[in-house]
């Protein structure tokens, strides 16, 4: 049995998450079903994120285990090729240890959030940003997001249904740009609650519109309380951009 490691991107929008799902199509069950096709074998893609449904990934880190004997880069051109034309790519794909996990040896997450702020509609960037048109101070939401950064209790910025045992996470980095008409918003950590980023991203917006001041964003943090939240922003603008392992 061979452990291969997989780098995926994947346009989220026609699927109800990275994760099987009994009441719609994943990005898991398509890998899955290509990978069977190209091995006869029945296999489990494990992943380092879980991507929400409509929720995009530049570089997400995979790995599953296959008995037959086959070079890792024919493996990734039959993929290709079994995968088309549901938008999913493998972009990498190497042998690694069998104590090599793509979840549990996980040490850094990155995602990216991108705000399309123009007046005009989204026609090339539909379903791949949120579209806000208000102008957005980007400075002023950085500085708000700072009040996030660190080792604090995230109950308000999860999802009600979020199953993690410890709302407690340490937040790295939350920076937020101005690039031309779109405000960039980027963050990292070691591991993320469910719809943490996209309830920052929401909360922070309301401070670039000048709905709320700054300071609001640490009395919502200080709540603990989800009823707190500003707003969760929607899926589509959200990107996995990178997972982070030891012998990187």
């Amino acid at each position: 049995m061979t452990r291969f490691a997989l780098t995926l991107e994947f346009d989220g929008g026609p699927f109800m998450g990275l994760q099987r799902q009994d009441h719609g199509p994943s990005v898991q069950q398509a890998v899955e079903a290509a990978a069977k096709a190209v091995t006869g074998e029945t296999v489990t893609l494990h992943s380092a994120g879980r991507t929400d449904s409509g929720v995009h990934a530049l570089a997400m880190r995979c790995h599953l285990d296959i008995a037959k004997v086959i070079e890792p880069f024919r493996l990734m051109e039959a993929l290709n090729a079994l995968l088309r034309p549901d938008p999913i790519a493998v972009l990498a794909c190497k042998v690694v240890p069998d104590d090599w996990h793509a979840r549990f040896s996980c040490i850094g997450r990155a995602y990216e959030y991108r705000i399309a702020n123009r007046r005009a509609p989204l026609t090339l960037e539909r379903g791949h940003a949120w579209h806000i048109a208000r102008e957005l101070d980007a400075e002023a939401m950085h500085r708000a997001a700072q009040a996030l950064v660190g080792r604090h209790d995230f109950t308000t910025f999860r999802s009600a249904h979020c199953q993690a045992k410890d709302p407690v996470k340490t937040l790295d980095r939350l920076d937020v740009r101005r690039v031309a008409d779109h405000v960039v918003i980027e963050a990292e950590a070691r591991s993320f609650l469910h719809r943490q980023v996209r309830s920052m991203v929401g909360t922070l917006a309301l401070v670039g519109q000048g709905q709320w001041t700054e300071a609001q964003v640490a009395d919502a943090l200080a709540a603990k309380d989800r009823t707190a939240l500003g707003l969760n922003a929607p899926p589509e603008g959200l990107y996995f951009v990178r997972a982070v392992y030891p012998e990187d």
